[in-house]
C-alpha cells in the first residue's frame, strides 16, 4: 500500500508559477516510477509529466514543455512539479500517481499505467 499525499496548489495569475509537492509513504520510493497528472472540469483526466524510478528518464506533455519539471528527491520520498509561466489552460485538479512495478527505466504516461493516486490538488490560474 502507498499513501501519496499533495500539497502546493493554489490561485495564481497567469505568468506566476506554482511548485507542487507529492510526499510518498507505504514503500520504498525509490523504485517507483511517479507521475503527475490533471483534470479540468468537464474533461478527461490527462498525463501531464512523469520520471522514472532513478530520475534517469523524464517525459513531458507537449503543451508544458519548457514551462514545467518534474523532480524527484528519494531521500524525501517525495516528487515534484515545478510550474512556470502558468496560463488559465493549466487550471485543473492535479493528482500524482505511482507505479510501483515499472519496468526498468520506464516513465509511464497512461493512467492505467499507475497503481496508487493522490487526492489531488486545485491549481487556478485566472487570465
Amino acid at each position: 500500500q502507498v499513501q501519496l499525499v499533495e500539497s502546493g496548489g493554489g490561485l495564481v495569475q497567469a505568468g506566476e508559477s506554482l511548485r507542487l509537492s507529492c510526499a510518498a509513504s507505504g514503500r520504498p520510493f525509490s523504485s517507483s516510477a511517479m507521475g503527475w497528472f490533471r483534470q479540468a472540469p468537464g474533461k478527461e483526466r490527462e498525463f501531464v509529466a512523469s520520471i522514472s524510478r532513478n530520475g534517469r528518464r523524464i517525459v513531458y506533455r507537449d503543451s508544458v514543455k519548457g514551462r514545467f519539471t518534474i523532480s524527484r528527491d528519494n531521500a524525501k520520498n517525495t516528487v515534484y512539479l515545478q510550474m512556470n509561466r502558468l496560463k488559465p489552460e493549466d487550471t485543473a485538479v492535479y493528482y500524482c500517481a505511482a507505479d510501483i512495478t515499472p519496468l526498468n527505466d520506464a516513465a509511464a504516461v497512461v493512467p492505467g499505467s499507475y497503481d496508487y493516486w493522490g487526492q489531488g490538488t486545485q491549481v487556478t490560474v485566472s487570465s
